[in-house]
């Protein structure tokens, strides 16, 4: 179990040898933080939804634009696009630490089993993966 790897007590979050334990308050801080997050992109989802939703609506045949227009607006499409897959990304891992946060396993990297580091965890609360680890997966591409 990754909590008992963490070294942490039941109730307790993971943390760093020589880091002070996570307050209540702090935890309280990281879960509104995150629930903000998962408000706010769910707001971006649905503005993207929206505005692509119009340019579909735009996109038609037979309106006359020229190339360039329907480029241009294939352009924009494609951002949009690109925005809605980030804002929806962003969404699944601020979801899934909040049941990380849940289930008492936040701030354990998903791949070594060890505390990811509280000041980590405030400063990147959807990470997943402990500064070891996350150098070792940028390294592998």
């Amino acid at each position: 179990m990754a909590r008992a790897a963490a070294g942490s007590a039941p109730g307790e979050l993971a943390v760093r040898p020589g880091e002070d334990p996570w307050t209540p308050e702090e935890v309280a801080g990281a879960r509104a933080e995150l629930e903000s997050d998962t408000a706010r992109l769910k707001s971006e989802l649905a503005a993207s939804r929206a505005a692509l939703a119009g340019l579909m609506r735009d996109s038609g045949g037979g309106s006359g634009g020229d190339d360039a227009d329907t480029g241009s607006k294939n352009i924009t499409r494609e951002h949009e696009l690109s925005l809605a897959a980030n804002a929806r990304e962003m969404l699944e891992q601020t979801e899934r630490a909040l049941l990380r946060l849940e289930a008492g396993t936040y701030g354990v990297c998903e791949n070594c089993g060890k505390p990811i580091g509280k000041a980590r965890m405030q400063a990147f609360p959807r990470a997943t993966l402990c500064v070891e680890c996350k150098q070792k997966q940028e390294r592998r591409g």
